[in-house]
């Protein structure tokens, strides 16, 4: 009789069986540490996606260097055209156009970011993410953070040809922009983010995303001044949130030029209600708690996903 058969035999008889070794898999309760260092990771993969994709990097400045350079080129010599009569003779139109031209590079990227949870969706990542032992929030919030600090980064490089718009390479104006467009980034990509959070395909979102993007910019002074206009023009603009992020950028490239008083009316009279002109401080905060309140959303729409 062999060994085995002596073990088969035994263990028919009734013998008792080896205990089975238990292997026991603890899943880390969830944490206000364990969630910011999920932050950290969404943040970081964020970061890793957007130096990997140099295609995603030149593209997103093209079409703000074709609006600075082409368009603004344009505008200038047509205005210098009329003989330098009004007040546009004196302004190089390109300077006008600047800061809506960075307020329009972070949105175009951070709308895109936000749109890679669709993708993420479609390719099953998501669900992955969906399951892990942390807050959905934390989720939220590392991809709002992600999206504005790539969406900020794009925009630098914008910053970098200042001097072909004639605005001043100075420190504290370049640290001013790009906080600016921070909070701008943040909100845009809090509001990308929520629409993100429903739609299952690509084709829907980017389709979605264009036709939310296009009045936003067009409406929001980054193209004209928001002085003279009709009533009804007027109103949109002060409705749209993009206007409270284009109108400090502008307030921060005019403080650093030297331009006439009636100049400073024509090109740069900032945004009002009514007849109060509302300042910068309050723009800067309506654009932040716009994002936080979009994030919020964000968030609630995570909580119920599958």
């Amino acid at each position: 009789m062999t060994d085995s058969t002596a073990v088969s035999e035994g263990t028919e008889a009734g013998a008792p069986r080896p205990p089975l070794k238990v292997v026991r898999v603890s899943v880390p309760e969830r944490s206000v540490r364990h969630d910011l260092r999920a932050v950290k990771i969404v943040l970081h993969r964020e970061l890793i996606r957007f130096w990997r994709d140099k295609l995603r990097m030149v593209s997103g400045l093209i079409q703000p260097v074709l609006w600075l350079l082409v368009m603004g080129t344009g505008l200038s010599n047509l205005m210098t055209s009329g003989g330098g009569s009004g007040p546009g003779g004196e302004v190089d139109l390109k300077t006008f156009i600047f800061p809506g031209v960075c307020a329009m590079s972070v949105m175009f990227t951070a709308m895109f970011s936000a749109g890679s949870i669709v993708w993420d969706r479609e390719f099953g990542f998501l669900r992955e993410m969906l399951v892990a032992p942390v807050s959905r929030s934390a989720i939220v919030v590392g991809k709002c953070f992600g999206g504005a600090l790539v969406a900020t980064l794009q925009g630098a490089v914008i910053v970098l040809l200042a001097g072909l718009a004639g605005v001043p390479y100075d420190p504290v104006l370049l640290l001013e922009l790009l906080g600016l467009m921070f909070v701008g980034a943040f909100a845009l990509t809090g509001f990308g983010v929520m629409m993100a959070a429903r739609i299952k395909s690509m084709q829907s979102f980017f389709g979605l995303m264009q036709m939310a993007m296009m009045p936003m910019m067009f409406l929001s002074g980054a193209l004209y001044p928001l002085n003279g206009l009709p009533t009804w023009l007027t109103v949109l603009t002060r409705f749209n949130p993009l206007t409270y992020a284009v109108d400090p950028l502008r307030q921060a490239v005019f403080s650093h030029l030297d331009v006439s008083p009636a100049l400073e009316r024509t090109f740069n009279p900032g945004v009002s209600w009514g007849d109060w002109i509302v300042p910068v401080w309050l723009e800067v905060v309506i654009v932040f708690a716009m994002g936080v309140g979009l994030m919020g959303v964000a968030i609630l729409e995570f909580r119920r996903a599958d």
